[in-house]
């Protein structure tokens, strides 16, 4: 079985077939957060800490870390800002070390810059994801070497030089390609983790329908685990979380075994906790269990965030109460 595996200085992730679905939380991205941008400006890093603790509490296996922040004002002080390749790699520097420094989940380094994932890869302890490598052949030649080099695994985005196409079978071509050509350079399959793009629903009714094929598609012909933008089948639509919330299931059920996402949803970690334990991903149901009592605290009142914090203090003083006593 096709095993993808990330580490933090201390910590073990697995992306699998066999595995619970992983979880990769996606709210350390100043893209279109104004004010997350403008407190990265002013070097603030508040809110970069506050989502760094918050997502690893509410169940993400991995964060995300994206440096594509735009420093408007200082654009205005110095020309070089407006260039993403001098503002990113010193960012991605420090965000991966304050994160580094609160949590002990594997990172997904995530950039358009090269310069700024070299950078990220430098700066991170462990074995983090590398997002992203597309069918571009200008990308292919940037991104496959860092990928060697830091023997990393990395997130294949299933566009190239074309663009992003609406036919299924483009966006598998585009994947295996990609694949292919990891290959030439050396790096196996189970190291590339296929985004097949998920298209808002509310555009193309096909959508949903077209990601759960091309799931099954990459798992059966090219072995390879997958992940995906959650929240992009649901752009435009209300209720966009009990769109999400469905969409996940369905996604796990048909292969997809990680997304970059927004853990801090009750209703969509709950579909996926549910997910994995029909999945048979989850022993005795036990993190069902644990979900359900968080679930009955957020009902009374509590915060999601600071309810998942509590139940896993309690869970692990009682895992540690057992090897005391053995």
């Amino acid at each position: 079985m096709t095993r993808t595996v990330l580490e933090s200085a201390t910590k073990t992730v697995v992306i699998g077939f066999d595995e619970p679905f992983c979880v990769i939380g996606e709210r350390i991205n100043p893209t279109g957060r104004k004010k997350l941008a403008a407190e990265l400006e002013l070097g603030d890093f508040t809110t970069v800490e506050r989502d760094a603790l918050e997502q690893v509490a509410c169940g993400a296996s991995v964060l995300d870390i994206n440096s594509g922040a735009v420093f408007s004002n200082r654009m205005a002080e110095d020309p070089r800002y407006a260039d993403n390749n001098f503002v990113e790699p010193p960012l991605m520097r420090e965000l991966c070390a304050r994160v580094q420094a609160l949590v002990d989940v594997p990172l997904c380094i995530d950039s358009s810059v090269p310069e700024a994932l070299k950078a990220g890869l430098e700066a991170t302890a462990g074995r983090p994801l590398l997002n992203s490598v597309t069918g571009e052949e200008e990308r292919l030649e940037a991104i496959l070497p860092l990928v060697k080099q830091y023997n990393v695994p990395v997130v294949a985005i299933s566009n190239d030089d074309t663009g992003i196409s609406e036919d299924p079978d483009v966006r598998f071509a585009v994947a295996k390609k990609i694949v292919e050509r990891a290959a030439d350079h050396g790096i196996a399959a189970h190291d590339i983790v296929v985004d097949p793009l998920v298209m808002p629903i509310g555009a193309m009714a096909s959508a949903g329908q077209q990601v759960f094929s091309l799931v099954r598609r990459l798992r059966a012909e090219l072995g390879v685990n997958t992940t995906c933008g959650a929240s992009n089948i649901s752009f435009g639509l209300p209720n966009r979380h009990g769109v999400n919330a469905a969409f996940l299931p369905m996604a796990i059920g048909a292969g997809m075994t990680s997304a970059i996402m927004n853990p801090v949803r009750a209703a969509e970690m709950e579909a996926i906790r549910a997910a994995n334990m029909l999945m048979n991903h989850d022993p005795n149901g036990a993190e069902w269990i644990r979900l359900a009592k968080v679930l009955e605290a957020v009902k009374a009142g509590a915060d999601f965030a600071e309810a998942m914090r509590a139940a896993t203090a309690a869970a692990s003083g009682r895992r540690g109460g057992r090897r005391a006593r053995g």
